[in-house]
């Protein structure tokens, strides 16, 4: 299995064990944040402090004016270097280990806020601040810009595309309480994005956007009310379905062909989806046309058991031979993989040929022995 390492900027920059450490590991590349969401990020290996706080989200490489739309990243102020994640790679390339470039691009909670006609409003009219919705111009237009300035003067042997799609009702969004609230069927339907640009589609699609918001509302509140976890969605609204599946899927296909244009050919394309169409958020699920235009679909397998491993099997059976299956998985959860070699083993097994490896920053010295696991268990497949 080729694996994949992920690292924010200030891990490589500012820890001068970094590289030889993950050279010692025997990762492929190194992924290093370009784009990134805000986050409060551990620092375990640094002799001076404990985390690091990215207030809001922000791009990691020089924010030249001239190079953004309506809508613009913000720099961010707790890194020393304007080019930190250009900085990272450098220090990366001289060391002869190949670097990824890690780019999140619907996921900004500081431009939501601050264009909140441009994020996903659910059929009560509720804004999503962290979600930038894929069927607005101007977050396509962004999500490209993203792209190429993340890119610019760097060699990379990988792009990877994270929240190339949609995100939804449940997502980080501060201190989160809706965990275990909804069933995954209310979840999912007030992830269904109502603002303007995707009403219109939906009036395209020969359908009023009036009527199909009172479904929705009627079919949410009933689902709440009905106090069922376990009800799924599968066959609320048949009216309605096919026609808000194929509003999101054709969004979501036009950022990623915005956002692909803007790659130069040579590095290899992977994409963090969910077989599931349905699916939103950071690895939203992939469109019918997704698979032909990336090298590798990277899974979310960050709890293990048979779902995961399940997951793995049908993507290898769904998808193309020439796309690579990934599997996403974590070394820093607050519940640890009982075995993870083993659970590396058992991914390998059921058809993931590639290992996204989370996190080498994050996981201190008391976790480093399961990224060593884990990494050892996928050479050896």
């Amino acid at each position: 299995m080729k694996v994949t390492g992920y690292a924010y900027p200030w891990d490589v920059v500012d820890d001068p064990g970094f590289v030889e450490r993950v050279r010692e590991l025997g990762v492929d590349e190194v992924a290093v944040a370009v784009s990134y969401h805000s986050a409060r990020a551990a620092t375990p290996w640094s002799p001076e402090r404990t985390s690091v706080v990215a207030r809001h989200a922000a791009l990691y490489r020089p924010v030249r004016d001239e190079a953004w739309g309506e809508l613009k990243p913000a720099e961010p102020d707790w890194v020393e270097s304007r080019d930190s994640a250009g900085d990272a790679v450098r220090t990366l390339t001289e060391a002869g280990i190949p670097a990824a470039a890690w780019i999140v691009l619907t996921h900004n909670s500081q431009l939501g806020t601050e264009f909140p006609d441009f994020t996903v409003r659910n059929c009560f009219g509720e804004r999503y601040p962290w979600a930038l919705c894929p069927g607005v111009p101007a977050v396509r237009e962004y999500a490209a810009n993203v792209t190429a300035e993340s890119l610019a003067g760097l060699d990379f042997a990988t792009v990877i595309l994270e929240a190339c799609g949609p995100l939804g009702a449940v997502h980080q969004h501060q201190h989160e309480k809706t965990d275990g609230v909804w069933s995954p069927a209310v979840a999912r339907l007030l992830s269904i994005c109502c603002c303007d640009d995707c009403l219109d589609a939906w009036v395209a699609a020969g359908q009023d956007p009036a009527k199909a918001l009172g479904k929705l509302r009627a079919e949410v509140r009933r689902l709440i009310d009905s106090g069922d976890l376990r009800a799924t969605e599968d066959k609320i609204l048949p009216t309605l379905r096919q026609v808000l599946l194929d509003t999101r899927q054709n969004a979501t296909d036009a950022l990623r062909r915005a956002v692909l244009e803007k790659i130069p050919s040579g590095p290899r394309i992977v994409l963090h989806g969910a077989m599931d169409p349905w699916v939103t958020g950071a690895l939203p699920g992939l469109t019918p046309s997704a698979p032909d235009d990336v090298d590798a679909v990277v899974l979310q397998n960050w709890a293990p058991g048979r779902p995961s491993v399940g997951a793995v099997e049908a993507a290898r059976a769904k998808l193309p031979e020439k796309v690579a299956v990934g599997s996403y998985i974590t070394a820093v959860a607050a519940s640890p993989v009982p075995d993870i070699e083993a659970y590396t083993t058992e991914l390998g097994k059921a058809g993931a040929t590639e290992l996204h490896l989370y996190h080498l920053g994050l996981a201190g010295p008391g976790r480093w022995a399961d990224l060593i696991a884990a990494v050892s268990a996928a050479q050896e497949l």
